[in-house]
């Protein structure tokens, strides 16, 4: 790792109360950070962090004291050092210029799935802030998009069948649309090049369940996306806030509605894209996202994300797969169609 400019321990320390300019100049002057950005190793929720006192930003030791949990969430993986460089990033960019970032969604607006999408919306605000960004998510029809709304959504969120999801690909073909509950395998079958499905398909689950069998051959068990007692990777603080907002547990379905705003919001924090088309190749091609599950996630060329499985037997949350024993733990293409049918 290269030596930040300006310290003398290779570490990145920046003084209490440090002036922000100053601080900028001192990120800035090496390559080390713009690396760290590209290699997407500083997460965009560094900005939540950004304690703004007078013109100055917070100190290490404020973020190791903090009791933010959204600072707790995000400690685990990522050093001090590296968090800090965060906060100068994030009062850099505090003055940039103010977009709004438009999502729409389709389906029933009871469902979990768009309760889960309205958790991540609250989210990207709160990081938004830091970076001029606004969003908002309209539940909106078929008809209404296709039509031509106004403001064109950057990406639109469906919580429908599968003909639906079929019918709407091809009435948007250059806009992403996320599938949050369609677990048709002949949806991933068919490689629609702007349908990204969050939710995993009936294969990925099968899959999943034979993998455990392998090991546990009476039990009786199913794949989830999520479970409410999951706690690992700061599972633990999402559920924690999920259920505190809403009253209710995070499933499935709710899960993935939050997954696509946060992949959305981080992909706009850290590329700066927000033209549909530029997100929908962005979505394919380099998207490593973190879903609070341990791993980079990252969509296949079938448009399933790649995503471990949580094992349930009786409601509750017996093991993970890929499963240790049968398979490597990271290989995610072991669950589910791996390549669009040739």
């Amino acid at each position: 790792m290269p030596k930040p400019v300006g310290t003398s321990h290779g570490q990145m320390e920046p003084n209490d109360g440090a002036p922000l300019a100053a601080m900028v100049k001192f990120v800035w002057r090496g390559a080390y950070v713009r690396n760290l950005l590209k290699r997407q190793q500083l997460h965009p929720v560094c900005v939540k962090i950004a304690h703004q006192r007078d013109g100055r930003v917070g100190s290490v030791k404020e973020l190791k004291e903090s009791k933010n949990p959204m600072i707790r969430t995000h400690l685990g993986p990522m050093s001090i050092p590296i968090l800090a460089v965060g906060l100068t990033i994030a009062g850099a960019l505090a003055g940039a210029e103010p977009i709004e970032i438009h999502l729409a969604y389709l389906g029933d607006t009871s469902s979990t799935a768009y309760i889960g999408a309205k958790q991540g919306l609250s989210e990207a605000n709160l990081q938004g802030q830091f970076l001029g960004q606004t969003y908002t998510l309209e539940a909106t029809s078929s008809d209404a998009l296709v039509a031509g709304s106004d403001p064109k959504p950057a990406v639109v969120l469906a919580a429908l069948d599968e003909a639906q999801l079929f019918a709407l690909s091809s009435a948007l073909p250059n806009t992403p649309i996320f599938n949050l509950t369609a677990t048709d395998d002949s949806l991933r079958a068919a490689c629609n090049t702007n349908l990204f499905h969050v939710i995993p398909s009936h294969r990925m689950k099968a899959d999943a369940v034979s993998q455990w069998m392998q090991k546990h051959k009476d039990a009786n068990v199913s794949a989830q996306a999520w479970h409410r007692d999951f706690k690992k990777y700061a599972a633990r603080e999402l559920n924690n806030r999920f259920r505190k907002a809403n009253g209710i547990p995070m499933d499935d379905d709710a899960w993935a509605g939050w997954a696509a705003v946060k992949m959305t919001s981080d992909t706009v924090a850290r590329e700066g894209r927000t033209n549909p088309e530029q997100l929908r190749t962005y979505f394919k091609e380099k998207l490593r996202f973190d879903g609070q599950k341990g791993v980079g996630l990252s969509f296949r060329n079938t448009g399933q994300l790649r995503q471990p499985l949580l094992i349930v037997e009786d409601d509750k949350l017996v093991g993970e797969a890929p499963v240790r024993g049968v398979v490597d733990t990271t290989d995610l293409d072991s669950l589910g169609l791996k390549n669009c049918p040739k």
